[in-house]
């Protein structure tokens, strides 16, 4: 039973940012219609190899950071090091470099929400931060050193494990505030960031934490291109700025991007009492899975339940939804119509960040969280991005005998994706992030009205 006497609010903000030196940059930068996808030249030198060779990547020196490679285990990071001194030594030798930024993102948030070291190492702080994948710029070259060159497994050193293990982002920060209370990871494919969020919220609404560090990290990661690569989903063919392109009729595929979105939580009335400034408040989360044993496809029907479980019998109507928008073929149009079959087609807007920097992965759901954040604090309406041209045939899944859904052309409701950021009363964003194997999290959060 959740109690019904515990609010939820946000309170501080941090992360890392394709291009972008900050919060405020990338706020800027967004808000001006920019995108902050470019060739990858690291993609570029496997020539023909790889097909998709644009991403929205963040490089050492955009957050200050130094990779100092081994003179035994090559291409093998021994040791990272941090030009502004933020991060302490020791902290740094058990991190890779999504575990660094998701140290430094913790910082900024702190800093915003202005708690205190009090309070940040009590039993009422959690840390729960996840990825989608493991380390893989560390147990790659660790691992081709012993079994492909017949090296020690001692030679990349003795923490290979703790900074690629799927946990890192979270043990890392939880060493590096000293916080009391849990300390977890949930990986749920490109829902990652918006379900740790969510159960963060759970634990503070149901009273088992006070407050909460969380979110989601992708670090940049050439193993990632190249496994989505090989499925024939990443978007090619087009300039960088114009290769995300949700719902658009010409879309092939997702831009593989990489970056670092993490929020504090807190218990509202403690956030009121010591004067916090509340960025939003979070009204429910909800996450299914389609039940369809189908592990890639998405589901119609899993996405209007998501919905229901959303919405309930609440009568909130969202001002803006923040789609997940991959720019897939298949993804699209089903979450369009998902939308449409709750919302009808007038009244809110649609927005889609990843036509903006790519497809964060498991720090997606969490980065896109923070554009929600943004919208209401700004009063603006982020775009869709290259949206250009929409369907004005009926999709397949909607000639076949089975659909329940709209019976419109996805073309018919052009008018709800802005291809511009524009000015907008926004109350409340709904945000919407699916994954693999049939993984569906959304969440409603709204401005603080008392």
């Amino acid at each position: 039973m959740e109690n019904q006497g515990r609010k939820v609010a946000v309170v501080g903000m941090g992360g890392a940012f394709p291009t972008c030196a900050d919060l405020n940059d990338f706020s800027e930068k967004l808000f001006s219609n920019k995108s902050l996808i470019r060739v990858w030249d690291e993609a570029v030198s496997f020539d023909k190899q790889v097909r998709s060779k644009v991403s929205g990547y963040i490089t050492d020196a955009e957050m200050n950071l130094e990779t100092i490679y081994s003179t035994i285990v090559a291409n093998y990071p021994e040791v990272y090091v941090d030009l502004l001194n933020r991060i302490p030594t020791s902290n740094l030798a058990t991190a890779d470099m999504g575990s660094i930024w998701a140290m430094l993102a913790t910082k900024e948030a702190i800093k915003m929400a202005g708690w205190s070291e009090k309070e940040v190492q009590s039993e009422g702080t959690g840390v729960i931060i996840g990825s989608g994948g493991c380390g893989h710029a560390i147990l790659r070259p660790a691992w081709h050193h012993v079994f492909q060159l017949g090296g020690k497994s001692r030679s990349p050193g003795a923490h290979t494990v703790d900074r690629g293990m799927v946990y890192r982002e979270a043990a890392n920060v939880s060493c590096l505030i000293k916080n009391r209370g849990v300390v977890e990871t949930i990986v749920s494919a490109c829902a990652t960031g918006l379900g740790n969020i969510g159960h963060a919220y759970r634990l503070i609404k149901f009273g088992a934490q006070d407050r909460v560090i969380t979110g989601g990290v992708e670090t940049t990661s050439i193993e990632s291109l190249f496994g989505f690569d090989s499925m024939a989903v990443l978007s090619r063919g087009f300039a960088p700025e114009e290769s995300s392109r949700p719902f658009d009729v010409n879309r092939n595929g997702f831009v593989c991007s990489f970056g670092a979105g993490l929020v504090c939580l807190e218990e509202y009335e403690m956030a009121k009492n010591r004067g916090a400034k509340i960025l939003g408040v979070i009204d429910n989360y909800f996450n299914n899975s389609d039940g369809d044993g189908d592990m890639f496809y998405p589901s119609f029907g899993g996405q209007r339940r998501l919905w229901k479980g959303l919405l309930g019998d609440s009568g909130i109507r969202p001002d803006v939804v923040k789609v997940h928008g991959t720019s897939t073929p298949a993804g699209d149009p089903i979450e369009l119509f998902s939308v449409v079959d709750v919302l009808g087609d007038s009244g809110y807007h649609i927005s889609a960040p990843k036509s903006q920097f790519g497809h964060m992965l498991g720090a997606a759901g969490a980065v896109e969280f923070i554009t929600a954040i943004l919208m209401l604090q700004k009063q603006m309406v982020l775009p869709c991005l290259n949206a250009n041209d929409l369907n004005a045939e009926l999709e397949n899944i909607q000639k076949s005998p089975d659909w329940n859904g709209p019976v419109e052309p996805m073309n018919s409701y052009r008018h709800l994706l802005p291809q511009q950021s524009f000015q907008k009363e926004v109350n409340t964003v709904a945000c919407l992030n699916y994954g693999f194997g049939g993984t569906n999290s959304a969440m409603l959060v709204s401005k603080d009205v008392s």
